[in-house]
């Protein structure tokens, strides 16, 4: 399986727990608020902002967090100031990293997502040096136990995925950003349920991980980022066998 959806599917098997649904929620608000602040507030005229309050829901993101959000991001209750900055470096072994950040001040962030890389055994790079092993694509799973191959193939071409790969007991299915929403809709009027659903950056190729040790230190890299509340999303080009997912 291509490194980030390996990663996507090591998040939704670990799963947010009520402890975590606070940050969850703290940072699909900002995701609203700079949609917002960005496209304005309509969601019908604003794919961005569609698609972070699809997020919002999904986390079971409470409407009227969602509306107040929306209205922070308009300047209905105040000016609020976030910025996108993208961080790329490495992980033990070369493995390639980008981190996206929405943040209200740099100065902070930078130099705490620098650390977590250190910790590790990993690096910062400079800006370029991974993002070029990583595409833009829309990416979908789905259990293989929620559908049968065949009908799931001609849902999702018919849709305009570009591609679908089983690995293990999940469906892969991927698309290019624009057909994202229209692909999503057609699982949901089939009726399929949907594990992971995003735009995402899938690396080009993979690298094989076959330390335990050096996939330890990977998976709680990628796990110390998830949690920093600056983080809106971590990409990998790694993939690490099932057997060294628990630890």
């Amino acid at each position: 399986m291509s490194g980030h959806s390996h990663w996507a599917g090591i998040k939704h098997k670990k799963a947010a727990n009520d402890s975590k649904r606070g940050k969850v929620w703290s940072k699909v608000a900002r995701m609203i608020i700079v949609a917002a602040k960005a496209g304005g507030g309509d969601p019908s005229a604003n794919l961005s902002l569609r698609y972070a309050i699809d997020k919002g829901k999904a986390a079971n993101m409470p409407k009227d967090t969602i509306e107040k959000a929306i209205k922070k991001g308009t300047g209905e209750l105040g000016a609020v100031n976030f910025e996108e900055v993208l961080y790329e470096g490495y992980a033990p072994g070369g493995i390639a990293i980008m981190v996206e950040a929405l943040t209200d001040k740099r100065t902070r962030t930078g130099p705490e997502v620098k650390k977590i890389f250190e910790k590790y055994g990993g690096s910062l790079g400079t800006s370029g040096c991974v993002n070029y092993m990583f595409d833009k694509k829309g990416l979908i799973t789905v259990e293989t136990s929620k559908a049968g191959e065949e009908e799931l193939m001609d849902i999702v071409l018919n849709a305009g995925a570009d591609d679908i790969q089983t690995e293990d007991d999940i469906y892969e299915i991927t698309c290019q950003p624009q057909a994202y929403e229209a692909l999503k809709k057609a699982l949901e009027e089939n009726n399929i349920p949907i594990q992971v659903a995003e735009i995402s950056m899938l690396p080009q190729n993979t690298v094989p991980v076959s330390d335990a040790e050096r996939a330890r230190k990977i998976i709680a890299m990628m796990e110390t980022f998830e949690d920093h509340e600056d983080v809106q999303n971590v990409y990998a080009n790694f993939d690490i066998p099932e057997e060294f997912m628990g630890l």
